[in-house]
């Protein structure tokens, strides 16, 4: 008996849509990881792609408890010495709150190849308007603040 491993050119790929208004931010960025990668999913592989595409819509409307709102900070660096730029979650919410939720489902990825391939197809939008209606997405339920 071998084991069978999916092959990349056999994976067949669904579009879903996830509605991110008043829902937690960890815990929708833990079921958009797992859905990117395939994780729920019975031919499911480490090695391979074998995930779904994913639409994440209101992403402005996300919510987080407590404080975090005002102790969350968010880091990059410009390359130069000294370059370690600090923007807080309130003024990412302001300016780029699509960039929130793409950096919560990067931090739950593995830190490989596969993990830039599989960020890939997430697209995250601001507002209810996306362009991906002809792919007919459907409707996937997370379960976060009622």
């Amino acid at each position: 008996m071998r084991t069978w491993t999916a092959k990349p050119g056999e994976v067949d790929r669904k579009w879903w849509i996830v509605d991110a208004t008043d829902k937690t931010l960890g815990r929708l960025a833990t079921e958009i990881a797992m859905t990117l990668r395939g994780k729920k999913k019975p031919e499911f592989t480490p090695h391979v792609d074998t995930g779904d595409f994913v639409v994440v819509l209101n992403s402005e409307k996300i919510a987080i408890k407590g404080n975090k709102a005002d102790q969350k900070k968010y880091y990059r660096h410009t390359g130069y010495f000294g370059g370690i730029k600090e923007t807080s979650y309130k003024d990412m919410l302001e300016k780029n709150p699509e960039m929130i939720i793409t950096n919560a489902v990067k931090g739950m990825l593995p830190k490989n190849k596969l993990a830039t391939q599989v960020l890939k197809k997430l697209k995250v939008y601001k507002g209810t308007e996306h362009p991906h209606a002809a792919q007919k997405p459907e409707l996937m339920t997370i379960k976060g603040r009622a």
